[in-house]
C-alpha cells in the first residue's frame, strides 16, 4: 500500500520524532511506501528519508506561548485543521491510507465539519492514550463517525476498551518500544565501575526533578554512582526554573548535565551511554497514557526506577526494575537506595524481564497491529 501520513505537530523532540520512525522504519519493512504531507511552514527536526509533500495551512506551535497567545494559537490551529482535512479529502486518490500519528477528541470534532469525514480509504487516527476526562468526549465523537467505516480511532493502551466501553470504530493497540536505530548498541561491561542513572526528557514540574536531585545527593550507597540530567525545555519558563533547580547541583563530582534537545544519534547514544533510567514522574494522566520514557527503558533494555502510576500494568507483568510510591519522597530514597545497592544482584532478572517485554512490545509487532487495523473491514 501507498501509506501517506500527515503530521502537524511541530516540536523541538521528543518522543514525536521516534514514534514516526517507528512508522516510517516499520511500515516500509512490511512492504508499504510511507510518505509525509505537512503544513505549508512545517519543518522536520529529522530526515525520514521518504517523500514530503505540503498542504495550503500554517502549522502552530505552542512553543513559548502561554496564555491568551495559546489560545488564540489553538484557535488558529482548528481553522487550520479543516483546510487541511479538506484538502487531504481533495488528495486522497494519491494514498490506499492515511495516518494521522498524534490525535486528540478535538481532531475529530473537526473531522465532522469537514470533506474528510467522507474519505472512501481507511483514515488512521492514532491516540496516545485518553484519560476519563477525555474519554466522554473522545466516546461522543467516535459514536458521529460511525457511519463511515472507513474512518478508525487506533487508541495506544495497555487496556482492551475505554473504561468498559467501546465502539465498532475504536481499536485498542499496544504500544511499542523505542529502540536504537542508527547506532549499535556495544555490550557494556557488567558490573559497570560507576553505575550511571538517566534522568532524561523535556522538563515538566510533574517530574519532580528538584525532589530527585535531594533524594540523590543524600543517599547511602555501596558503591559509585552517576546521575545523568537532561533539561530539554519548550517554554522561557520551564527554562528559567530548569536552570534554578539543576545550579546547585551541576558542581557535585557525580551529578552531570545535558541542556536541550537531543535527535537521532545523540538521543540513542545518550540513552547507551547510562546504565539505568529514573522516572519518579508523578501525575495522573501516566496511568492512561503509555509512557513513552518506559518504552525507551524496555527498548534499550535499562532497568528503571520508576513511580508506582507510571503504567502499572508493565511492574505487574514484567520486573524491569523498582517501583515506588507515587509523591512518597521517603519511599523514592529507599527503593533508589535499594536499586542501586542491589544492582549487581538483581540484574539478571531485570535483563531477562526487559528482553521479554522487548519482544511484546517491539517496533515490528506494534507495525503490524496497526497494518490489521488498516486493513480491518
Amino acid at each position: 500500500m501507498r501509506i501517506a501520513i500527515f503530521e502537524n505537530i511541530m516540536t523541538p523532540g521528543g518522543n514525536e520524532i521516534e514514534f514516526n520512525r517507528i512508522l516510517v522504519d516499520e511500515l516500509k519493512n512490511l512492504g508499504h511506501e510511507i510518505f509525509f504531507y505537512v503544513p505549508e511552514n512545517f519543518t522536520f527536526q529529522f530526515d525520514y528519508g521518504v517523500e514530503v509533500q505540503k498542504i495550503n495551512g500554517a502549522a502552530v506551535s505552542y512553543t513559548n506561548s502561554g496564555g491568551v497567545k495559546k489560545i488564540f494559537a489553538a484557535a488558529k490551529r482548528e481553522i487550520n485543521r479543516l483546510r487541511w482535512y479538506n484538502q487531504l479529502y481533495e488528495l486522497q486518490k494519491n494514498f490506499d491510507a492515511l495516518i494521522i500519528p498524534t490525535a486528540t477528541y478535538r481532531y475529530l470534532r473537526a473531522l465532522t465539519y469537514s470533506h474528510l469525514k467522507k474519505i472512501s480509504v481507511p483514515l488512521i487516527f492514532v491516540f496516545h492514550g485518553i484519560n476519563p476526562n477525555e474519554a466522554p468526549k473522545f466516546l461522543n465523537q467516535s459514536k458521529k463517525l460511525l457511519p463511515n467505516k472507513n474512518i478508525k480511532m487506533a487508541v495506544i493502551s495497555l487496556a482492551n476498551d475505554i473504561f468498559g466501553k467501546t465502539l465498532e470504530n475504536i481499536f485498542t493497540i499496544l504500544p511499542p518500544v523505542f529502540v536504537a536505530r542508527d547506532i549499535k548498541p556495544v555490550k557494556k561491561i557488567f558490573p559497570p565501575e560507576i553505575l550511571t542513572i538517566g534522568f532524561f526528557g523535556q522538563y515538566r514540574r510533574e517530574k519532580k526533578l528538584q525532589d530527585l536531585l535531594q533524594v540523590f545527593v543524600k543517599g547511602n550507597y555501596n558503591r559509585k554512582v552517576k546521575l545523568l540530567v537532561q533539561g530539554a525545555t519548550m517554554h522561557e519558563e520551564d527554562a528559567a526554573e530548569f536552570e534554578k533547580i539543576i545550579s546547585p547541583y551541576e558542581k557535585s563530582e557525580n551529578i552531570s548535565v545535558i541542556r536541550g534537545a537531543l535527535i537521532g544519534k545523540d538521543w540513542q547514544q545518550a540513552i547507551l551511554n547510562v546504565d539505568a533510567l529514573l522516572l519518579p514522574y508523578s501525575a495522573p494522566r501516566f496511568k492512561y497514557h503509555w509512557g513513552g520514557m518506559l518504552f525507551t527503558a524496555v527498548g534499550y533494555e535499562k532497568p528503571v526506577v520508576s513511580s508506582n502510576d507510571m503504567n502499572p500494568e508493565i511492574f505487574e507483568k514484567y520486573k524491569i526494575g523498582e517501583t515506588f510510591e507515587s509523591g512518597n519522597l521517603d519511599a523514592l530514597s529507599s527503593t533508589l537506595e535499594y536499586f542501586i545497592n542491589n544492582f549487581d544482584k538483581n540484574f539478571e532478572t531485570y535483563e531477562k524481564n526487559l528482553r521479554e517485554a522487548m519482544n511484546n512490545f517491539s517496533p515490528q509487532n506494534f507495525a503490524k497491529r496497526l497494518e490489521k487495523i488498516i486493513l480491518e473491514k
